[in-house]
């Protein structure tokens, strides 16, 4: 493990404990690693009104762009389930993709331990920008 993977899996274990999750009890947290090597942090924050939570990889994408970041080359995320690896929801996944498909994903057990993957395995066929464009 280089020091900036330990670094980047430090931070999203650090970021999960900021979770505010009063409703689900479910805290998650992600370290998004930009291309000239900063870490930007997020943490789920939900809401009586279910359906405006906001998960922790997304906040970190957002943190990420309003500091002027949108390249990104790994993101780290971990929540609370200590026998299995947990890996971003579609929704997150998708917007990941919005960046570019070939981003790190380290899921990350509580512990530390973590399975590398990759953000094009964990969404084939994604759609994107490219779809977009007129024929």
């Amino acid at each position: 493990m280089t020091d900036k993977v330990k670094e980047l899996v430090s931070e999203c274990l650090q970021a999960r404990d900021m979770a505010y999750c009063p409703y689900s009890g479910f805290p998650v947290g992600a370290a998004l690693l930009t291309a000239d090597g900063a870490i930007i942090t997020g943490c789920n924050v939900e809401n009586a009104s279910y359906g405006l939570t906001v998960c922790a990889e997304r906040t970190a994408v957002q943190r990420a762009v309003v500091e002027g970041h949108t390249r990104f080359t790994a993101i780290a995320v971990t929540c609370d389930i200590k026998d299995r690896f947990v890996g971003p929801c579609g929704a997150c996944r998708q917007v990941l993709m919005e960046f570019g498909s070939d981003l790190t994903v380290y899921l990350t057990k509580p512990d530390g331990t973590y399975k590398e993957t990759s953000l094009s395995e964990l969404l084939p066929l994604a759609f994107s920008s490219a779809h977009l464009a007129k024929n």
